[in-house]
């Protein structure tokens, strides 16, 4: 009798660079900012980025734009959700339980837990302006540091797929 093996490849075929943005501003004044200084013409998705971890649902604001001329796509994403998570606890008296709240803060990408947001950038050429891009964003007031972060080393790209 013959074995055979299934061999599943995880690797992502889809090529992107990826920049990651310290800003203290909410998303929605991100995507405006990013609109107004480096041209882009972001809209939020109808549905928001959600997962499910550990009985908590998790949603990441996600924005996205499609330069036709360039044919290049830009997602804008939230690095960080908080997330109420509700605990009862005994209490032994009289009503028996009691209800405690705790706000929880999980990531999109866990190993980058001081950046904000993320521009993922796909596009059909081999290179795009990064350092351009990178200085626009770097002269934004409100935008603490922008910088280009290794793809290669990002352990849970999965997450970045937003089709």
């Amino acid at each position: 009798m013959a074995h055979h093996k299934l061999i599943l490849d995880d690797e992502l075929d889809d090529e992107f660079s990826l920049i990651a943005i310290h800003c203290s501003e909410e998303a929605y004044k991100m995507a405006y900012l990013l609109n107004k200084n480096v041209q882009l013409h972001l809209h939020r998705r109808r549905r928001d980025l959600d997962f499910s971890k550990e009985g908590l649902a998790i949603t990441f604001p996600l924005f996205d734009f499609e330069d036709q001329k360039q044919y290049t796509t830009y997602h804008l994403v939230a690095n960080k959700c908080k997330t109420v998570a509700a605990h009862t606890v005994a209490t032994g008296g009289l009503f028996g339980e009691q209800a405690q709240e705790e706000i929880m803060t999980k990531y999109l990408l866990a190993e980058f837990k001081k950046v904000d947001y993320f521009l993922k950038i796909t596009s059909e050429y081999e290179t795009t302006p990064l350092k351009k891009l990178l200085m626009q964003l770097n002269e934004i007031d409100q935008v603490i540091s922008a910088f280009i972060v290794d793809v290669s080393e990002v352990k849970s790209r999965e997450n970045l797929i937003f089709d």
